[in-house]
């Protein structure tokens, strides 16, 4: 009896789609997309570098660090992509798929966590409402939910009927943040 083995040759692509794919599949909503997108650039960058993604070393991850700097990234978005980086290499070292993190000890811009944007006034709050309650009831209900309660959209669209609900004389809805 006679065995033959076959081998499977896997190019850098090929290798490079799966790893991006398994690494994305532990996450969903809004936290894939925007790892996704982060991922997507990086690509764009280390091929105009002429750089294999996985023979990115950690001066390579600084230089992308000091580019998106350049391009006027603000320190929350290079913070963010760069903390992208190194979860996809640490996922990429857990499968074997390299033998370090080469994102391991980046460093990573400051990142001030109060927010620097400016939100309305007291006489713009109020001329926001009023134009909302021009319009339709769902209009001036959304308007409501973003202005009073300082919701993000995603948060506001994503509300359930079901989960309004009267506690103690006020109605209450649950939002999922």
């Amino acid at each position: 009896m006679r065995m033959t083995t076959s081998v499977v040759v896997i190019d850098d692509a090929t290798q490079t789609r799966a790893a991006v794919a398994g690494f994305l599949a532990g996450y969903c909503g809004a936290t894939r997309r925007s790892y996704a997108t982060d991922l997507r650039i990086f690509a764009a960058w280390c091929a105009e570098a002429r750089l294999e993604l996985f023979a990115v070393r950690r001066a390579h991850l600084e230089l992308f660090g000091r580019w998106m700097e350049e391009n006027g990234k603000m320190r929350s978005t290079v913070a963010r992509r760069l903390s992208t980086l190194a979860s996809f290499y640490r996922y990429c070292e857990q499968e074997s798929l390299i033998e370090r993190n080469p994102a391991a000890n980046v460093r990573r811009p400051k990142v001030d966590y109060e927010s620097r944007t400016l939100g309305l006034d007291r006489n713009e709050l109020g001329a926001f409402l009023v134009q909302a309650g021009l319009g339709s009831a769902r209009d001036h209900a959304l308007a409501s939910l973003l202005a009073l309660n300082g919701l993000r959209i995603s948060e506001a669209l994503g509300a359930d009927i079901a989960d309004l609900e009267y506690q103690r004389g006020h109605r209450t809805l649950k939002i999922l943040r």
